[in-house]
């Protein structure tokens, strides 16, 4: 069998597909999980307490506006 490992030098390869997937699996995962935390907040306020539909949409937006301002990219935070 011939050796494909011959020619490999570590640290050569272009990792920006890879680096841009991971980019992306992070985005879709912090701000898909805000999403959920929002609609699983307006749910359960509106369902199981007597606060109803309007206290839970005020709940899930004052949620969903904490979590935009606490989870979004800050400048200077690249590696």
């Amino acid at each position: 069998m011939a050796d494909h490992g011959a020619h490999y030098t570590r640290g050569e390869m272009d990792i920006s597909e890879q680096t841009a997937s991971f980019a992306l699996f992070n985005g879709l995962t912090k701000w898909g999980s805000l999403g959920l935390a929002a609609l699983l907040l307006l749910l359960v306020v509106w369902f199981c307490t007597k606060g109803g539909f309007v206290a839970g949409a005020i709940a899930a937006v004052v949620l969903t506006t904490l979590g935009v301002i606490f989870l979004r990219d800050k400048p200077g935070s690249a590696h």
